[in-house]
């Protein structure tokens, strides 16, 4: 990773890609790096929230490398808008390559939480 890659946003989670989780040829599938963005966007999104929140929507998400078996994939997030009741993030995944020693941005996305009720309804994010 050299100073101009940096991840933009807050480290939120960290996980290990196994091989239950790739293709025949070695690639983890995108589906899986997708669900721990979702994740992270989830954790991230709560914390603000201060409860419950559900995905809204996904957008502008492209894959620009692959991750392999045995990296560890970092997800950074960074609040872009918080609205009256949804949270917008900038989701970055980074393959940490240890048999490299080096870092490399996966894919990014942007991710639109809704926080929720007691009852599953839509409610006001509170200010921070």
């Amino acid at each position: 990773m050299t100073d101009a890659a940096k991840p933009r946003g807050e480290l939120t989670l960290r996980t290990l890609a196994m091989p239950g989780d790739a293709n025949p040829a070695g690639d983890i599938f995108g589906g899986w790096v997708m669900a721990q963005m979702d994740l992270a966007s989830g954790i991230r999104a709560a914390e603000r929230a201060k409860g419950r929140v559900v995905t809204a929507a996904v957008k502008e998400m492209a894959f620009q490398l692959p991750v392999k078996i045995g990296d560890t994939l970092s997800v950074y997030t960074d609040i872009d808008r918080v609205g009256r009741t949804s949270i917008t993030l900038c989701v970055e995944a980074w393959a940490h390559r240890a048999r490299y020693a080096k870092m490399e941005k996966v894919t990014a996305g942007t991710f639109i939480m809704v926080a929720l009720d007691e009852e599953g309804k839509p409610k006001q994010v509170p200010e921070e």
